[in-house]
């Protein structure tokens, strides 16, 4: 039974495609979000230009990291990634959400599939 265990758990950690993705959909999401918020309060000038630029240099490395550990970078969601890599540091918060919710309906569907 253990070795039956065993087995389903390694070939389960070395599936390729979309489900072996999903924990980077879910970061790039979160990171969107997150840019969204940071973007939506420098507006209004409630941070710091250097809290800012330190925030916008980290999700960027997070993004990349993300986007360079998909399995298929070609795909939806990939494709979505790097559009948000394409985004400039202050990127308008709505524009940023677009793409949080894209990758939330890709990220529900896998969850769901």
């Amino acid at each position: 039974m253990r070795l039956l265990l065993l087995l389903t758990l390694l070939l389960t950690g070395c599936s390729k495609g979309p489900q072996s993705d999903l924990p980077y959909i879910s970061q790039a999401r979160s990171l969107a979000a997150e840019w969204a918020l940071i973007n939506g309060l420098a507006a209004n000038g409630r941070l710091t230009h250097v809290y800012i630029a330190t925030m916008h240099k980290q999700l960027r490395e997070q993004l990349q990291t993300a986007a360079s550990s998909l399995t298929q970078p070609d795909s939806r969601y990939g494709e979505e990634i790097h559009a948000l890599l394409s985004q400039p540091d202050d990127a308008p918060p709505g524009e940023l959400r677009v793409h949080a919710d894209q990758l939330k309906q890709i990220e529900d569907a896998l969850e769901s599939a």
